[in-house]
């Protein structure tokens, strides 16, 4: 299949690339370069630098193209500068997917998988893990973006039969996170570790939250090809895993012996956060394969090697 992954120069969507390109589908990326690394995107595949905003090019890709499917992950990351300044977050996340929704239907995209967020879809998680038929509760800019991309792909599959999957991911964690962006703890915390330099933590560090690793979450993009058809599915691990026990897991692998600093806790952070993944096995054939500690090992050793 010829295969479009937007933001392909992200720690996710470039290790999806990199999937697809061994699996031998043609791969084009697009990413304006903001958050993503030009290191990550694989020579083989076709690379275009701009952003999702610009719906010009946009629309002249996808004519020249003619993709068969399209993997969305370009974003505005960080949801603290969705709060900050929501009418960019909005821009980028609302106004950009429309453009890339727009394209395939104009060129007859046969389907668009879409990277949402189960960290922000929910809201506050105080008891059973929430399924996907939990009602949506955004509290951020950024979750409530990722929600009306959602409805309106729902809507471009009503209206015009684009076929979708919509994966709500967890807090994903991996190789080639950076630990100088928007977002990731896990990458934040061993890059600090790795210096020697002080770790902050905001709150108590009791925060609990689903830590899922990459590779898990591209080989459900990979069932997403041919599976989950017009499908909102959780992709974690059901499991939860607080600040404070990341930090000390990732202080014995790097054998960082200071103690974490605790700052004021950031207005608006949920307190709990995870997943039920149990639709993502029945639809897709999926669960996660790398526990906590193995995936943070592996991190680590990438950062290590880097």
């Amino acid at each position: 299949m010829k295969i479009l992954v937007t933001g392909g120069a992200g720690f996710i969507g470039s290790s999806i690339a990199d999937a697809l390109i061994l699996k031998n589908h043609k791969v084009a990326i697009v990413d304006d370069l903001s958050t993503g690394n030009l290191k990550n995107i694989n020579k083989k595949a076709k690379f275009y630098k701009f952003s999702i905003t610009d719906g010009q090019k946009i629309n002249e890709m996808f004519k020249k193209e003619k993709f068969d499917v399209v993997i969305h992950h370009a974003a505005q990351l960080d949801v603290r500068k969705s709060v900050e300044d929501p009418l960019f977050d909005a821009d980028v996340n609302i106004k950009g997917s429309l453009n890339i929704l727009e394209a395939c239907k104009n060129t007859k995209v046969k389907k668009i998988i879409f990277a949402s967020s189960g960290g922000t879809m929910y809201g506050e998680c105080s008891g059973k893990a929430p399924d996907e038929k939990t009602p949506a509760n955004p509290l951020s800019p950024y979750g409530v973006a990722k929600n009306s991309v959602e409805n309106y792909i729902k809507s471009y599959g009503s209206i015009y039969g684009l076929k979708y999957t919509v994966l709500r991911y967890a807090n994903v964690y991996g190789p080639r996170q950076d630990p100088h962006g928007e977002a990731g703890v896990v990458a934040i915390f061993i890059g600090k570790m790795l210096k020697n330099e002080p770790v902050k933590i905001f709150g108590d560090g009791r925060q609990m939250r689903d830590y899922v690793f990459v590779s898990d979450v591209v080989e459900a993009n990979l069932r997403a090809l041919t599976k989950g058809e017009n499908e909102i599915i959780n992709i974690g691990t059901q499991t939860v895993f607080s600040v404070n026990a990341l930090a000390k897991e990732i202080a014995a692998i790097t054998k960082y012996g200071q103690k974490p600093e605790y700052m004021p806790k950031r207005s608006g952070e949920l307190f709990r956060n995870f997943l039920n993944i149990s639709k993502a096995a029945k639809v897709l054939g999926w669960k996660p394969r790398v526990d906590i500690k193995t995936g943070l090992k592996k991190t680590v050793e990438y950062f290590i090697k880097k």
